[in-house]
């Protein structure tokens, strides 16, 4: 009993739709592959102290969020401000914003948190924005 050769018939659409899909797929393997080895973060130079950013530390005053906005580029502390501050909460606490000036007058001057001085008057609103300072800059280290 002999075996009837089978002839396959393949048009060209399927063979150049089978190509391009193949082209697409290594092409997303290379650029995953790229993107996750971890490679591209290598780019960025090691000896600066800040990654260029806004960084941002929720602080709970009340029953209120505020955000403490730290600007900072490679080497420096740029700026500290409070965002979304409402006219309640600066009824409410009175010394937030006296002690966020403070705070930041100080910080820009030394570019440090560890050597600032707090108020006796401020002390627990100046501890609660310094730990927020401080959470906000750690997310700014590489």
């Amino acid at each position: 009993m002999k075996k009837k050769p089978r002839i396959m018939v393949l048009k060209l659409r399927e063979i150049i739709y089978t190509l391009i899909f193949l082209a697409l797929g290594i092409f997303l393997i290379v650029l995953l592959i790229h993107m996750f080895s971890g490679k591209a973060g290598a780019e960025a130079s090691t000896d600066s102290k800040y990654v260029p950013g806004v960084y941002t530390s929720a602080l709970l005053l009340g029953n209120r969020h505020v955000d403490v906005e730290v600007a900072v580029d490679e080497d420096r502390i740029q700026g500290i401000r409070l965002v979304d501050l409402d006219e309640s909460v600066t009824a409410m606490y009175p010394l937030v914003e006296p002690a966020i000036a403070s705070l930041e007058e100080q910080i820009l001057a030394s570019q440090s948190v560890e050597q600032v001085a707090l108020e006796e008057d401020s002390r627990y609103t100046g501890t609660l924005l310094l730990n927020a300072i401080s959470n906000a800059l750690s997310l700014a280290e590489p």
